[in-house]
């Protein structure tokens, strides 16, 4: 197994650099950190280019089924300089980019789909992941991208369900498009609907189109939407977390169905 003991080691160097998103695209490659995120990623078909394992950190935890030559064990101080973390738990990837376009997406009988215009915070998009994962959705699909999917920031906040999600990324039209294909109702969360989110019927397939939190849905979503739905206010803004509101409304969608 090769050792890296120099942070100034040139494969130390290329991880450096692939926390830049053009960096990561150019080079089909993306970083993942921490155990659970690596082996949810395995578990979800991403193929490992390379293991950097630190034994010191690591403890009694392994990740096994990855050919030795693609292991690279590092010293501490090595791991602390490559990861996000502050408190990195041993283990670091280097995984083959993947992403789902929309004819790839395998759907249920009856779909349950999010589509996020426009989220920027890697935070939102972590935590809306995490709910995809917990309600079992189809699949997520964005449009208007402002964040990598695979900025390190999601992986964390999303505890590796970026991994277990099928996502995509395309524009308003092909998902509009999309949707009709697949005879899939889009339901538009706004402050402007009349009709509260609990009074609408998720028996059927339904995408909860989501937009960003400042802004709200682009006149394109919220002209050519099937229903427009509110979450009831009674203090004194007119908005939620972009995460809490679609948590919201997809468990009332799961409480139907």
């Amino acid at each position: 197994m090769e050792i890296i003991t120099s942070a100034q080691n040139p494969k130390i160097k290329e991880i450096i650099k692939l926390q830049k998103p053009r960096e990561r695209k150019a080079g089909g490659l993306i970083v993942v950190e921490g155990h659970q995120e690596i082996l949810m990623a395995l578990g979800a078909g991403f193929e490992i280019e390379k293991l950097f394992f630190c034994p010191d950190l690591a403890g009694k935890k392994r990740i096994e089924k990855i050919e030795e030559d693609r292991v690279i064990s590092v010293v501490p101080a090595v791991l602390k300089k490559i990861a996000f973390r502050e408190n990195p738990d041993g283990f670091l990837a280097l995984v083959k980019y993947k992403i789902f376009n929309l004819d790839k997406i395998k759907l249920s009988k009856n779909p349950l789909v999010i589509v996020l215009e426009s989220v920027e915070k890697p935070g939102n998009l972590g935590a809306i992941l995490r709910s995809a994962d917990a309600a079992g959705v189809d699949a997520v699909i964005i449009s208007d991208q402002r964040t990598d999917i695979y900025n390190p920031n999601v992986i964390r906040a999303s505890l590796g369900t970026v991994f277990t999600n099928q996502i995509a990324v395309s524009s308003v039209k092909e998902i509009q498009k999309w949707l009709s294909l697949n005879k899939i109702k889009s339901l538009a969360a706004t402050p402007e609907a009349n009709r509260l989110y609990a009074e609408i019927n998720y028996q059927g397939g339904i995408a909860i189109v989501m937009g960003e939190e400042h802004k709200g849905l682009s006149q394109e979503w919220l002209e050519k939407a099937d229903e427009k739905v509110r979450i009831p206010m009674a203090g004194k803004i007119d908005s939620l977390n972009v995460s809490v509101s679609t948590a919201i409304i997809l468990f009332e969608a799961i409480r139907q169905r």
